[in-house]
């Protein structure tokens, strides 16, 4: 429930702002009451996303012991691969080159185009290093943080 609402709470900051940075990518114009739209998928992806990751923490914690860089890098990629097609979608719509075409038309023209995991490897690789860095800076705090406390 954390990681779901985590989610929702990160996508309700970050929707106008991938709004926005997709535009900029495709080089389509945009208007600020555009700047919402989205939105509804940015939070389902995040929500998602956040909670996967902490499942996958959960899980792993039990059965393998590694490092919290490797383990925060491999969770974070298997949740990104578990909603890695709800971004393509995101993007896609985000992109204005969708108008009209709901979240189920968009994601089934993609999968039928091949490129429902377009981009798949840069963001893996980005995923692993900034959530494996992140993990490992996060472990080293708590650890000084009780040191001192």
């Amino acid at each position: 429930v954390a990681g779901y609402l985590g989610g929702i709470g990160r996508g309700i900051v970050e929707g106008p702002f991938e709004m926005v940075k997709v535009r900029q990518q495709v080089q389509h114009e945009w208007n600020f009451t555009e700047v919402l739209k989205g939105s509804g998928t940015t939070l389902l992806r995040n929500s998602f996303l956040f909670s996967s990751f902490v499942v996958y923490m959960d899980i792993s914690k039990q059965y393998i012991h590694l490092s919290p860089f490797w383990m925060g890098g491999i969770c974070a990629n298997c949740a990104w691969l578990t909603v890695w097609p709800l971004d393509v979608v995101k993007s896609r719509m985000q992109s204005g080159n969708y108008e009209g075409k709901s979240l189920w038309q968009v994601l089934l023209e993609a999968q039928r185009s091949g490129h429902l995991y377009r981009g798949l490897i840069p963001g893996l690789t980005r995923s692993f290093i900034a959530n494996g860095t992140s993990m490992e800076v996060y472990h080293f705090v708590e650890k000084e943080l009780k040191r001192q406390w």
